[in-house]
């Protein structure tokens, strides 16, 4: 079984050894941002050996969906071109022809508002994207740039945190157009208005589950604004006097009014010209990058580092004015003194992007969590996104790593309704409750999409939330919660079969289900996006009690040996579920920390072995090597080889503290803000780790607190 295990590995490891083709050029690294491939994760995966199947005929894998525009740290635009529409982030980089560039995006098949294009002639309402090559593109921190080959126009885009600036060059002699469509968006456009003010100015909005209004002003004059074709395709025309000045079109967002999009734009593009907006954005970029240093790795493993590093940070989105203002959940304008965000995409990004995002930006994460509450003071329970409750370990782990600018008392509140209430976040709770466990309905041949509960995912990630809850209760003074809520944390032991040695759906008489395989994924029966291999070993509160549930720790490890040597059945196919060694898969979420379970079992260096072989093997993929084995889903895909590779990982991000690994770097240099600068070292080029010291003074296990990284010089650690 070893033997299986380091073939594998060495396999992935040679083939990870190359290097991507985009990756910048050494001259630009003198900056941190010239690391940064924006183009990383455009790409598709569609090798079988990469992906674990053969994709279907035109079936796309889910790798990556990031794009490559402009933007800064959370900010409320995101100008990023368009190359198909209800497509992810809508930039797909084997794709030839751009459609439009919008101003905003996340990567999950929604957003991508207010789409413009400059246009020449010989275009008509259904046919003006433009043929464009990579050649002919490029794109860094804060800025894109491509020709549009159709019409001749070079584009430059840059943003701030609420505005899109836009500079075309026009071919001379050449009509000078854009095409504003608001008939178009990854979301359904209900509604849209466009008019013109003055000589140089065009507004309006563009209506879909939210209204988003604009503000725009041109360097030139306006000579005419139009809208033509039918409903579902109707497009505006703004066409300008002619000149051989660029054009450019400074566009601000508001989801609140014109007027607040038209002061968002005076407040942050008066006076400024294209170059120093954009040189502003590199500077934003180059001072988070900044608070990440590192020494030593190769160029390609500082490209991945820092573009990870660059993607980790561009969700959650502001959604409130430069004068504070914003739309709440319920639909009034409101301003409340704090920054209003989009809601994280908590079942993605809680195991690790939301804790590296506190590390750096504490302020932010303090003004998403009153964001949060503010939205569950609405129905009495603190939101979620798309599975689970892990706005409690983002919470409780924020707490105690010392955040805590927003109101905690009402965030608890909300964090216990959910616990304890059945009809708001938690789906079954009140089952969960009762029997301990989330019961499976018993569906004749499941297939990957039959719908059901999620029973076992949502019995093991409940059990982690009610800990997450219960740390901050503790924290708070509330006794009786704390035990209360600490009595469930075991629910997840109520769905191990003994007889399989791992974690399966129950009946409802408490019967097991039958006909079970454990290696068929499922959306949501059973597990959610998952099979059993993959979801079996998640209770990162409890790691010593599920090793527990097994006979000895031999029998664990040899568990773990299978999850990662049992081939993939080629014939499961489920489109986010890619990328494996073994069951393992690394382009989905669910089991992201298992890596890094042999360590609790005295065998770190076969964590190594593992972590290393994904660092190498699953970022930088494909035929254009800018493909990830998987989604960024907001960054976590990203954030969890930055973890990786500074060599700490937050295992479990409820508590403040984290796992130690060996770094891809000699050296990695942290600023925590408050003057504080934690420097983690490594001393030779083994991935044994021999022993851990921070400042002189042994550390016992593999863990290292928040507080130790806060107050201490530095970690070393020592391998053979």
């Amino acid at each position: 079984m070893i033997r299986t295990i380091l073939l594998i590995t060495l396999i992935i490891t040679m083939a990870g050894c190359h290097t991507a083709r985009n990756n910048p050029s050494p001259n630009k690294k003198e900056k941190l941002t010239g690391y940064v491939n924006n183009f990383l994760g455009t790409a598709p995966l569609q090798d079988s050996i990469d992906c674990g199947y053969n994709p279907p005929k035109d079936w796309r894998v889910w790798a990556g969906l990031t794009y490559p525009g402009a933007s800064l740290p959370n900010a409320m635009v995101q100008l990023s071109p368009i190359t198909e529409w209800h497509s992810g982030a809508g930039y797909e980089y084997e794709d030839d022809v751009i459609l439009a560039f919008t101003h905003t995006n996340k990567g999950h098949w929604n957003l991508c508002h207010i789409p413009v294009l400059p246009v020449t002639e010989g275009f008509s309402e259904n046919d003006f994207g433009s043929k464009f090559s990579h050649e002919n593109e490029s794109a860094e921190p804060g800025y894109y740039q491509v020709k549009l080959d159709r019409y001749g126009i070079d584009a430059e885009l840059t943003s701030t945190l609420h505005c899109g600036y836009h500079k075309y060059e026009f071919p001379k002699g050449k009509p000078q157009n854009i095409i504003v469509n608001l008939s178009k968006s990854n979301e359904r456009v209900r509604d849209w208005h466009i008019e013109q003010e003055g000589t140089n100015v065009i507004k309006g909005f563009q209506q879909t589950g939210e209204k988003i209004y604009f503000y725009a002003e041109t360097n030139r004059t306006i000579v005419n604004l139009e809208t033509s074709g039918d409903a579902r395709r109707e497009i505006a025309l703004v066409s300008f006097n002619e000149s051989d000045e660029e054009l450019e079109l400074k566009l601000a967002l508001s989801f609140v009014s014109i007027e607040n999009a038209k002061q968002n734009l005076e407040a942050e593009l008066a006076g400024k010209s294209f170059e120093e907006v954009k040189n502003e954005a590199s500077e934003t970029w180059e001072n988070l990058l900044s608070k990440i240093k590192v020494e030593g790795g190769t160029d390609k493993q500082k490209s991945l580092f820092y573009s990870s590093l660059y993607r980790s940070f561009l969700w959650p989105a502001l959604r409130s004015d430069v004068n504070g203002e914003f739309t709440d959940a319920s639909g009034e304008v409101v301003n409340k003194g704090f920054r209003y965000y989009t809601n994280p995409s908590l079942w993605d990004t809680y195991r690790n992007k939301l804790v590296l995002l506190g590390m750096l930006s504490p302020d932010v994460t303090a003004d998403v969590i009153q964001s949060l509450i503010d939205k569950g003071e609405k129905t009495g329970f603190m939101p979620t996104f798309f599975h689970g409750d892990h706005a409690a370990p983002f919470i409780s782990g924020s707490y105690l790593r010392g955040i805590r600018d927003y109101d905690v008392q009402s965030a608890y509140q909300l964090l216990l309704n959910n616990a304890t209430k059945e009809g708001g976040t938690r789906p079954h709770i009140a089952e969960y409750i009762e029997k301990g466990y989330i019961s499976t309905p018993e569906v004749e041949n499941p297939h990957v999409e039959s719908k059901a509960k999620a029973g076992v995912t949502k019995t093991l990630e409940f059990a982690y939330d009610d800990y997450a809850v219960a740390l901050l209760a503790e924290e708070l003074g509330k006794q009786d919660d704390y035990k209360m809520l600490m009595k469930r944390t075991s629910n997840y032991k109520n769905l191990f079969d003994p007889s399989t040695g791992l974690m399966r759906g129950k009946l409802e008489n408490g019967d097991w289900v039958p006909d079970f395989n454990a290696e068929y994924p499922y959306y949501e029966y059973m597990y959610r996006e998952a099979n059993a291999w993959q979801s079996s070993f998640f209770a990162p509160h409890d790691t010593k009690g599920l090793i527990g549930l097994y006979k000895s720790e031999a029998e664990f490890e040899e568990k773990l040996d299978s999850l990662f040597s049992i081939p993939w059945n080629a014939d499961y196919i489920a489109r986010n579920v890619s990328s494996f060694i073994g069951q393992y898969c690394h382009g989905n979420q669910p089991d992201h920390s298992f890596p890094y379970l042999y360590t609790f079992i005295g065998k770190q260096e076969k964590s190594q072995m593992y972590l290393d072989s994904i660092m190498n093997r699953f970022y930088g993929m494909g035929e254009w090597e800018n493909a990830f084995c998987g989604m960024d889903d907001a960054g976590e895909m990203s954030a969890w080889y930055v973890f990786a590779a500074m060599g700490i990982y937050p295992y479990s991000p409820g508590d403040a503290e984290y796992i130690v690994s060996v770094p891809l770097f000699n050296s990695v240099k942290l600023d925590l803000g408050e003057q504080s600068e934690f420097k983690i070292s490594k001393t030779n080029s083994g991935r044994k780790i021999k022993d851990l010291t921070i400042d002189g003074n042994l550390v016992e296990g593999y863990f290292v607190s928040h507080e130790q990284l806060k107050k201490g010089k530095e970690l070393i650690i020592l391998t053979e």
